[in-house]
Formats: C-alpha cells, structure tokens, sequence
C-alpha cells in the first residue's frame, strides 16, 4: 500500500447554498446551511486513504468544539492522525457559499493552521519514510519548505498543490518539488502567465495545470503537453473536487502509474467528488474513482 503524508490545514467549513453568489455589498437568501469538517490537508488525506492509500495527516487544529470534530472525522475516516498537533485556540474556518451552477465563493481564516510551524523529529522521520509528500499553502510556506527538503533528502516524491494562490517568494520551495498541481488562477498568480505550461516548468520539472470541465493538461520539461479531458458529469458542488483530485494523483504515482495515467485517474477521482454536496462527504471511494475511470477512458 502506498505510504502517504500529507503536511497541511484542517479547517471547519460553514457551507450555505445560494441561487447565485453575492456581489460586493451585496445580499442575497440562501436556501441550506451545513457544516462539514473539510481544509485542503485534511480533505486531501481522506481523498488519499479512499483512493488507497495509507495515509498520516500532520497538521494542527484548535482546542475548541471544532478541533474535537476535526480529529474525530479524520480518525473515522482512516487516516493517522497521530502526528496532528492541537494547539490552544480557534481551529481554522473556512466560509463556503455555493451558487446552483455548483461554482463558490471561499473565505479561510487560518486559525490553528498558523500554529503549524518547526517540524519535529518524529515528523520529520514520518515524511522521508513515504512514498509521497502532499502539501498546500493553507499552512506557514516556510512549513511547507521545511517539509520538502526533508522529504527530497529522504527520497520521498514531494506533489505541491500551491493552492490558495499566493505569492511565493524566492525558488527555494520549488527546488523541492517533483510536481506542481495549480489551477489558472494560481498558476498566473505564480507566473502572470496564466495558462503557459512552459513558465511553470521553469520552477518545477512536472506540471498538472486543472481546467475544471475542460479537464486538465500534463507537462513536464523535454515534452509535449498532453491535455486530459474530464468526465461528464451533473456537478452538484466543486469546492472539494480539486483535493479529491489532488489526493488521488498522489495515491496513483504513488503505486507507479505513469503520470498521464495518474491524470486520467485523478480527474475521475475530482469528477466523482464534484457529483455530492459537501467537502469531505464527496471525496470518493477507490471503486467509484476506478468506476468513472472506465467509464469515461477505456
């Protein structure tokens, strides 16, 4: 079974739907409210163990209600939790509206998420012991830097997925990176260059740049891009199909497909998470990930 650790956020998200999203200044009636335990790290470590994998999520949550709820979901969920830190305070929240085109609106307060910095030894021995390292920038970038070079120095394949998209300062990151999963947003925030594969390739030699339903395009430097439909799907909501997508990749190059194919596997695992309301409920099991794989490329 691939070994995977994922060094990210946790976060409680206060999910409401909406026939449209609000305008500045603007409000508008919802119609549902839900909360349901998601964060990118966290969302990405359940889609990594439904996809297959075995999986430790190092992160922090807070001390409050939300934190108990937090661990509890990922426990329940099958991921080792054993290395996630709890730290005093508020655990990170994120504010979800979802329009009835299934596109949302996302505003994340870091909370315990901040707290995440100055990797111990235990952690730092989980990351070189794995296949793969997952990370995000819901967490101190200079935590996610710490990570990659332990990871890099222990052998271990280290997937970025810069999301949110933020300013990266320095190459110092990149130089540890083995694959770099962005959005075209985030991939222009990091280069200006929106959708230009060539300028993601001068940070990192790998790159998956997702296009939502035009499915997503895989480049790697001496070679040309190969662009990956997505499936057809009825989406119902997206805010979690890029993890389960993210989480996914990582489980399929973890056990050795080629990287194309991972792709392939991985915008099943994203489509299939894209059918169900609610970040980690959606996150799809291996069979239904293989379903929609077959279904849609063989």
């Amino acid at each position: 079974m691939t070994r995977v650790v994922v060094v990210g956020s946790a976060n409680m998200d206060l999910v409401a739907t909406s026939p449209v999203l609000p305008r500045p200044g603007e409000t508008v009636l919802g119609r549902d409210f839900t909360t349901v335990p998601g964060g990118k790290g966290a969302n990405q470590a359940i889609a990594a163990v439904r996809a297959g994998a075995d999986c430790a999520f190092l992160g922090a949550i807070g001390s409050d209600s939300f934190g108990v709820t937090l661990k509890a979901r990922l426990t329940a969920s099958r991921v080792d939790t054993s290395l996630t830190r709890v730290v005093y305070g508020a655990s990170g929240v994120a504010l979800i509206v979802v329009g009835e085109r299934a596109e949302n609106q996302i505003v994340v307060t870091p909370g315990a998420n901040a707290a995440l910095k100055n990797l111990t030894g235990e952690e730092r021995a989980a990351i070189a012991a794995a296949d793969v390292l997952v990370a995000q920038l819901e967490i101190p970038i200079e935590t996610v830097a710490d990570a990659a070079r332990c990871a890099r120095d222990g052998g271990t394949r280290v997937v970025l997925n810069a999301a949110p998209a933020r300013a990266i300062p320095g190459h110092q990151l990149f130089e540890a990176v083995d694959l770099l999963v962005v959005n075209e947003l985030e991939a222009d925030q990091l280069t200006g260059r929106g959708r230009d594969a060539a300028a993601l390739l001068a940070l990192v030699p790998r790159v998956v740049l997702t296009l939502g339903g035009e499915g997503a395009r895989y480049a790697e430097r001496g070679a040309d891009p190969v662009h990956v439909p997505a499936p057809v799907v009825a989406a119902v909501d997206t805010t979690a199909a890029g993890d389960a997508f993210t989480g996914a990749l990582a489980v399929a190059w973890g056990e050795g497909r080629d990287l194309v194919d991972a792709v392939r596997w991985a915008s099943a695992a994203g489509a299939a998470c894209a059918r169900r309301l609610g970040a980690s409920v959606a996150l799809p099991e291996r069979a239904a990930i293989d379903a929609l794989y077959r279904e849609t490329y063989r």
